[in-house]
């Protein structure tokens, strides 16, 4: 609990700030953005240029009460054969639109469940998808697994395409906790899904972890935290349980007075770090967790590290192209988010091949902010120096927003060679700082807790 007195003095227990997985956050993401600016963007890419492709497959066969991704619930396949007809649609269209030579430097399946595909829809997918971009030479294949959803054939027909990277739903192996967010997942069903992958040859495995959950204690919540360091993984992502029911209104199942308070949510952030750092995890960033072998890490240790709609990642590409109901692409003019309901999104597919909504354009103020944030988030620093070589122009800003930092938060930087840097204890605040230099206005119910 060490800085307690600090980080509650700015806000860490009470402040709700946003995620900062883009800059602007997504619900700043203007009208009719993406339908004008999504085609031009894409045939505007370098000739040449490796890009990052993610598919959103937003069907589940139950919903998780925890859960606030675009998903919807099926109990047949029907309805996903179907999605993946018109994805293929959105595909051909891609296609058409690309620049030559464009290369695919990673592939990432999110969801939603992914597995939930049958594997014979699954490689009709996959087989558009790489007929569609080449593969860079340096290709990560990574999907998002629920061990409850994963059959074999299908885990195969992945590998057969190159899946070399997966991230497995954990959440937590308490039973009391897994009945009260709805989703249950034995210990046994987990540890078979890894053995599977790796028997086959996937060597890289994240697994993803929620902290804040009902009836989450430190006890129990250690007790997950020792089955998952047994499953030895790569690389973990710990997130904080967002409780947002007036955004995600499944998320009513769940009884606000089980939730552990602000404190012990800081106490379970804090009982993951030191539990994995102990067995050989280094942090990163605020929320991740990466053994030295790990690409994450490596990143990190390099300074290149990056921030997405996945969280952290070591993915250097400029340009992600989201595919799918909602998907959300990143190009160097802005972002572009398919339209969100599976319906309107099937719609727009079926009518023009493109299914871009909300988006918004970059001004040169807006990657200013967004390379600050992203310092922040990634290094826990501003560079002041590092941000006047990249933005020239603007170096009036830079020095007033380090002036601005430095003097609300005194107590949380220190001077650096190249800027500003955070103190150690203090790397919880980053999403409150990171705040402090967005240029938007939020409420408080747009977001979570800090913490």
């Amino acid at each position: 609990m060490e800085n307690y007195e600090t980080l509650s003095r700015h806000g860490l227990f009470d402040v709700k700030v946003p995620r900062y997985t883009s800059y602007p956050p997504a619900n700043h993401f203007q009208p009719d953005v993406g339908h004008r600016c999504q085609k031009p963007w894409i045939e505007s890419l370098d000739p040449g240029e490796e890009v990052s492709i993610y598919i959103h497959i937003p069907f589940c066969k139950r919903l998780c009460w925890f859960c606030a991704c675009r998903t919807q619930g099926t109990k047949t396949l029907r309805p996903v054969d179907a999605y993946v007809a018109v994805l293929k649609k959105e595909l051909r269209a891609l296609a058409t639109a690309l620049p030559g030579d464009v290369k695919m430097r990673r592939l990432h399946l999110g969801g939603g469940t992914p597995t939930i595909l049958s594997a014979e829809t699954m490689a009709d997918l996959l087989s558009t998808v790489f007929d569609t971009i080449p593969k860079a030479s340096e290709f990560e294949f990574s999907v998002e697994i629920d061990p409850t959803e994963a059959k074999p054939s299908l885990l195969q027909t992945l590998i057969e395409f190159g899946m070399n990277r997966a991230s497995i739903g954990v959440q937590d192996f308490e039973p009391t906790v897994q009945k009260a967010i709805g989703r249950l997942q034995t210990l046994s069903e987990t540890n078979d899904v890894i053995a599977f992958l790796r028997k086959n040859g996937v060597k890289a495995i994240n697994l993803d972890l929620l902290y804040g959950l009902p009836h989450q204690t430190s006890d129990s919540f250690r007790k997950t935290l020792d089955h998952v360091v047994g499953m030895d993984p790569d690389r973990l992502a710990i997130y904080g349980y967002a409780h947002v029911p007036w955004m995600s209104k499944r998320q009513i199942l769940i009884k606000p007075e089980t939730l552990p308070d602000t404190k012990m949510r800081f106490e379970l952030a804090c009982s993951a770090a030191d539990t994995l750092c102990v067995v050989g995890f280094n942090a990163i960033g605020i929320d991740h967790f990466a053994k030295p072998t790990d690409s994450l890490y490596l990143a990190h240790q390099q300074g290149n590290l990056r921030r997405n709609f996945q969280g952290y990642t070591d993915d250097q590409s400029q340009t992600l192209i989201g595919l799918g109901a909602s998907a959300i692409s990143r190009f160097k003019g802005g972002y572009v988010q398919n339209a969100v309901a599976t319906s309107a999104y099937l719609e727009r597919i079926l009518a023009t091949g493109f299914a871009g909504h909300k988006g918004y354009q970059m001004t040169a103020n807006d990657d200013l902010v967004a390379a600050m944030i992203e310092a922040l988030m990634c290094q826990f620093n501003f560079p002041v120096q590092d941000l006047k070589q990249a933005f020239p122009d603007q170096e009036v800003i830079i020095n007033q927003t380090a002036t601005k930092l430095m003097t609300r938060y005194s107590s949380v930087f220190q001077l650096a060679p190249r800027g500003l840097e955070m103190s150690p204890g203090t790397y919880p605040l980053a999403r409150i700082i990171a705040k402090e230099i967005d240029a938007f206005v939020s409420t408080k119910d747009a977001h979570a807790t800090a913490i």
